[in-house]
């Protein structure tokens, strides 16, 4: 582990929550939730310290599933490649109660976001509101956003740490090819519906060799911007089902695209702004951050894996604490693999590439 990354996360932390603090500056209600989650994200920072001196690493960041079930097929979904979504698999799901104990444990450990995925998590209206419970932790909710209207307009309203994010591909005929239909006015119904209510909220956008210079042109971000987002997730495009290969970025976009988002950065007008890309931005925190270094994968069923690319699981966290899949021998061999892999890496998603590596790890 770099010897400095947890300082390096800690200030990435620091810096998402200046932002937040600066999106509802003037908003009342806003600030004073803002002033609570400073001082919450301190003391988990103070908490993963002290587990730190005690030999266990704790990472800043989890990714849960919470359902294995959505509303729409998108062309080259993951989860569903992977076998997290469809198939029936909503009896197997972990329970609302199973997720409640996660949330605290993850809490009482310092674990300062845990973002919610599926699936399609509000279809888990129990989960999200188990979370809400939890308001010393943020829980950035990756939602399709066809289902976000009435109930659980209020239900965010209320708990400022569920932040929404968006799921799009880029413009409305990108978003519509992959998702479906009308799909993206749903989604611009949504995002107005957030900035009527001042509610902070995100927009995540899979990254291919076809939309990468629109989505990090000026023009684009700011549009976003405009309709009230506050938060962009830029995550490359991993070719988990077959023949979608020609999306991935090669080495010269992978470059190109880093320099944009880095100007983008840099660019005043955007300073209100997170700006976040995945996994482009582990290359400056010394290599892949799954299996625990900067955060682990909980599918919806309980398995603890590496990743969300690298659906390996050698443990059921339904019966096991949080804690033993951060201890356990198999994520600590995948961190090897991915520290060997870094040497060499030729960017993109450095375990879904040791795919076979890490599949022979469990034995």
């Amino acid at each position: 582990m770099m010897p400095n990354l947890n300082d390096f996360m800690n200030q990435g932390i620091k810096d998402i929550a200046d932002t937040a603090a600066r999106f509802y500056w003037g908003d009342r209600r806003g600030q004073r939730f803002m002033l609570h989650m400073a001082s919450a994200l301190g003391k988990s920072a103070k908490i993963r310290a002290r587990h730190e001196g005690d030999g266990t690493h704790i990472p800043p960041f989890l990714i849960a599933s919470i359902a294995s079930e959505c509303n729409l097929r998108c062309a080259g979904c993951y989860a569903w490649a992977a076998g997290g979504c469809g198939g029936g698999q909503a009896r197997e799901q972990l329970t609302a109660g199973d997720w409640r104990r996660i949330f605290g444990e993850a809490a009482d450990l310092g674990v300062s976001f845990l973002l919610l995925a599926g699936g399609e998590p509000l279809m888990r209206r129990d989960v999200i509101e188990a979370a809400a419970e939890f308001d010393r932790m943020f829980f950035p909710i990756f939602t399709n956003g066809t289902m976000l209207s009435g109930d659980y307009l209020n239900l965010f309203d209320a708990h400022r740490n569920l932040i929404p994010v968006l799921s799009i591909e880029g413009d409305a005929e990108k978003t519509d090819a992959r998702r479906g239909a009308g799909v993206s006015r749903q989604v611009e119904e949504a995002a107005r519906r957030l900035k009527e209510r001042g509610i902070l909220f995100g927009t995540s956008i899979t990254v291919t060799a076809e939309n990468y210079t629109q989505v990090t042109g000026p023009a684009f971000v700011g549009a976003l911007r405009a309709r009230g987002c506050g938060l962009v997730f830029y995550v490359e495009y991993v070719p988990v089902e077959t023949g979608t290969e020609h999306l991935i970025l090669d080495k010269n976009a992978l470059r190109a695209l880093a320099a944009r988002v880095d100007g983008l950065r840099a660019d005043p007008v955007n300073r209100g702004m997170i700006l976040l890309s995945f996994p482009g931005d582990e290359e400056e925190m010394g290599g892949c951050l799954a299996a625990g270094r900067g955060f682990f994968h909980i599918n919806a069923t309980g398995g603890a894996e590496p990743c969300p690319f690298s659906p390996h699981s050698e443990m059921n966290l339904k019966d096991r604490p949080l804690v033993d899949a951060l201890q356990s021998p198999f994520f600590a061999r995948v961190r090897a693999i991915s520290a060997a892999e870094t040497a060499g890496h030729r960017g993109g998603c450095t375990l879904f590439q040791a795919e076979q590596a890490v599949a022979q790890a469990l034995h």
